[in-house]
């Protein structure tokens, strides 16, 4: 017990200074974007949704069917929101559990000795576990390992029991649920049933490989067989269960997260296949250099056959067979009885035994619990195992490394990563394990005292670097930018694209958009990236470039529904009108077959018919407008904030006068967000148009009580206190508005507007000469200073700014009539004009 709980509060100690750690990574997807963790979404829809919130059956899933995973989300969403706080401190304690877990694991092979505490200080250590526990997605491989061990002890005390107690096949059904729930927190947890199958024949029945079909066809051992079938039977359903469950079809993947997959040539499709596995066992024992990502170039593919990693390759494969053989072969009973060693003062702890042939063959492990009768009563007590043999912990140790790793190795399907550290958090205890074995039988089979003192220390040294190293790691992961700067040396595409939206979150823009040229010179095609820095560009009104590199996304990924939509808006601000309604047409046909994240693509395509529905609004096509508005109302996802678009349905309704509709979709609007200005301002104008004009009042002073620095909100009240009468209250309304949006036209311009009209004409023509500068080549604006400049007596001035209007828009009656009218003014008073 002392051993557990020294380990579990290692693997608790080392992880703390993550608690204070923000959401990295792929955490925006699973976690802050996703609907199946809102309380408004039925818990139900985690059943039927991947990791990602993404409907199982559609063709763009992931297909990480992790339901347990998201509902342990959900939970901590609904007790602290966003925090990260809570969801760091639950993978701790996880990774505080499992470590527990393993080191009683470990007891059960290795005895209760100092050899169970080097195991289980290794594996609450290791390097490769930091992505697994401080990344918060890798709460799946951290759940799944709790339940993977679970399983697997409930199935050791099945072998113990079984044949003694009825209790053998409620341990079994533990087994079972165990199983199913750690393959529901993550896929490879239902690899624990062959896990369990491996300790059966070759750990508690000490089978070796020439024994076992004899054994099956002689009908030996009846319990193991049934155990065995059992277990085949129960992992079959629930592959195939699951396997149905997400519509029969694998997940497809892109280029650039898994290279060697969509390679044309089978040589290094092979050769890459072939060494994946070498990188990962050396991620493993050296753990040096560690990223948050290994797609795309990270590990480049292996193209001939002579490229040097093949040796690596070789020496990986010949060690594999040999140490399996190792385990695997017959044992020599003069050899383990020449190997009799003392571990904590007791004999055979190693688990080696002095037994004729005959009893070897003859020899039956007794089980952990065995019914003894007692005086007439039945009671249970305890029998001391034979630990098993070095041979049999280095069978159970690979299989423990390789079979909860072989759904990795695109060996069944392909996957969608080259290197994913969090995966060999299960296998890394078949590794833990394997180390442990291997030094403590160099232990037992040196006679000197100094290289067994030498064997022990450099096996707690490596645990101790494997600490620091962990604790270092962590550091990496305590921020976003901290993450991404040590994946550049790995992955300099993705952690340079990665460190530019960090970047430009902290509003550091230049060196944004160096980061972002930098991962497109390491991968000039990454569509991602090419949006990335066209939005940044469009946000500092670099226009023109920014639709250089929209355009370039959009060639990159014809599919790009965001892309479409700024080129869209930039193009409709410059006047572009029928290039920016072809953009946004485009856009909305776009079908979200095999996208991976389907949700924000049909944001996106309904943002574009938002923006269309306003192109044909500004044009007076309302019918059509609200034609787009339904359309963008069917398509929109659970996730789109409806709000605007409700309001713009109101706003064409009430430009055809069908009040009753607009009322309808105005108070849509205020109920999907109650405290939505424009809605506010446009119901406000409905009452005050249909006679209730005390309630409009109350619309307009709460819209600028939501927000008193929006200028907007003055001008609209100031226009409903115009058409009131109340002059000197719109003319107050006006001057705010104009004060505190002095930069926006349409503001300004109404401002000066009111002013004219509740004739404080100097303090429009201050405000017509703003407008007039803000758009110096807006007829209206132009004609209107002439205007107020002519009726102040300002002539010369007046006619300078008609004529300008006039040269813009020649064919405008208004200015030309009042510009006829000047002339005949400035005549009379001697003035000369542009006309003599």
């Amino acid at each position: 017990m002392i051993a557990e709980l020294v380990s579990s509060a290692l693997g608790l100690a080392l992880y703390l200074n993550t608690l204070s750690a923000d959401f990295c990574y792929d955490d925006s997807r699973a976690i802050k974007t996703n609907q199946d963790l809102l309380p408004e979404t039925p818990w139900t829809h985690i059943f039927y949704n991947d990791f990602w919130g993404t409907l199982l059956t559609h063709s763009g899933s992931h297909k990480s069917y992790r339901p347990l995973c998201t509902l342990s989300f959900r939970l901590n969403h609904a007790i602290g929101g966003l925090n990260p706080w809570s969801y760091h401190l639950v993978n701790v304690l996880l990774h505080a559990a499992v470590t527990g877990l393993f080191t009683s694991f470990s007891k059960i092979l290795l005895g209760d000795g100092y050899w169970t505490f080097m195991a289980g200080l290794m594996f609450a250590s290791h390097p490769i576990h930091t992505e697994a526990v401080a990344g918060i997605v890798g709460r799946a491989d951290v759940g799944a390992s709790l339940f993977f061990l679970l399983s697997l002890l409930c199935y050791i005390k099945h072998c113990a029991t079984r044949g003694y107690s009825a209790r053998t096949w409620g341990w079994f059904l533990g087994t079972g649920l165990c199983a199913g729930c750690s393959m529901l927190w993550k896929e490879q947890g239902v690899t624990v049933l062959a896990v369990s199958a491996v300790y059966d024949v070759f750990v508690f029945h000490r089978l070796k490989m020439k024994q076992i079909l004899p054994t099956i066809y002689k009908g030996k051992n009846l319990s193991l067989f049934l155990s065995i079938s059992l277990l085949t039977f129960w992992g079959s359903s629930l592959l195939g269960a699951r396997l149905y469950w997400m519509g029969n079809k694998p997940p497809s993947f892109s280029n650039s997260d898994n290279p060697a997959a969509d390679s044309d040539s089978l040589l290094a499709r092979t050769l890459t296949f072939f060494y994946l596995p070498t990188k990962n066992l050396w991620l493993l024992l050296c753990p040096d250099t560690l990223s948050f990502d290994w797609s795309m170039d990270a590990v480049p593919l292996l193209k001939t056959i002579c490229d040097r990693r093949n040796l690596h390759t070789v020496a990986f494969y010949t060690g594999l067979l040999l140490l399996a053989y190792y385990g695997l072969k017959s044992p020599t009973i003069e050899r383990e009885c020449s190997e009799k060693a003392a571990t904590n003062g007791r004999q055979n702890a190693n688990g080696h035994s002095c037994l004729s042939d005959v009893e070897y063959r003859n020899l039956e492990i007794k089980p952990s619990f065995a019914s003894k009768l007692e005086n007439g009563i039945k009671n249970n007590v305890s029998v001391r195992t034979q630990l098993p043999s070095t041979e049999n912990i280095v069978v159970l140790s690979l299989s423990l490394l390789i079979i909860p790793f072989v759904p990795a190795t695109n060996l069944f399907f392909y996957v969608g990563f080259v290197i994913a550290e969090r995966v060999l958090y299960i296998p890394s205890m078949g590794f833990c394990l394997l180390i442990t074995v291997g030094a403590r039988a160099l232990y037992v089979k040196v006679q000197k005292r100094f290289l067994k003192n030498l064997i022990f220390y450099a096996t707690a040294t490596l645990i101790v670097f494997y600490g620091l190293k962990t604790a270092i790691r962590n550091g990496d992961w305590q921020n976003e930018e901290m993450l991404y700067r040590s994946g550049i040396k790995v992955n300099p595409a993705k952690a340079w694209g990665n460190l530019g939206n960090v970047l430009k979150s902290q509003s550091k823009i230049s060196e944004a958009e160096s980061a972002y040229r930098n991962a497109l010179y390491y991968r000039s095609n990454m569509a991602d990236m090419l949006y990335n820095l066209g939005l940044l560009l469009q946000e500092n009104s670099r226009f023109a470039e920014a639709l250089h590199y929209y355009k370039l996304a959009i060639g990159s990924r014809p599919t790009l529904a965001s892309a479409y939509l700024n080129t869209g808006i930039i193009l409709m601000n410059q006047g572009k009108t029928e290039e920016a309604r072809r953009t946004f047409l485009k856009c909305s046909e776009i079908s979200d077959e095999n996208l991976k994240d389907p949700h924000a693509h049909k944001s996106s395509v309904t943002s574009c018919l938002y923006n269309l529905g306003k192109l044909y609004h500004e044009q007076g096509h309302y019918e059509d407008a609200l034609t787009v508005y339904k359309e963008a109302i069917q398509k929109m996802p659970r996730q789109f904030a409806p709000q605007s678009l409700y309001n713009m349905m109101g706003e064409a309704y009430m430009r055809l006068s069908k009040l009753p509709e607009a009322e309808h979709w105005y108070m849509e609007s205020l109920r999907s967000k109650t405290d939505h200005i424009p809605a506010h301002l446009t119901y406000g104008k409905l009452l005050a148009l249909t006679g209730r004009k005390s309630e409009a009042e109350k619309f307009f002073l709460k819209a600028i009580e939501l927000d008193p620095t929006k200028g907007n909100c003055y001008m609209h009240y100031g226009q409903f206190l115009l058409e009131e009468a109340r002059l000197l209250e719109a003319a107050e309304m006006a001057k705010k508005a104009a004060e505190l949006d002095s930069t926006e036209f349409d503001v300004v311009f109404n401002a000066a507007h009111m002013l004219r009209q509740a004739s404080l004409n100097e303090a429009a023509e201050k405000y017509y000469d703003l407008a007039a500068k803000l758009r110096p080549n807006y007829p209206a604006a132009l004609m209107n200073l002439g205007a107020i400049l002519h009726l102040n007596g300002r002539l010369q001035k007046a006619e300078a700014n008609y004529l300008r209007a006039l040269q813009l828009k020649p064919d405008d009656v208004i200015t030309q009539s009042n510009l006829r009218k000047l002339w005949n003014i400035m005549e009379k008073q001697g003035l000369k004009t542009s006309k003599t």
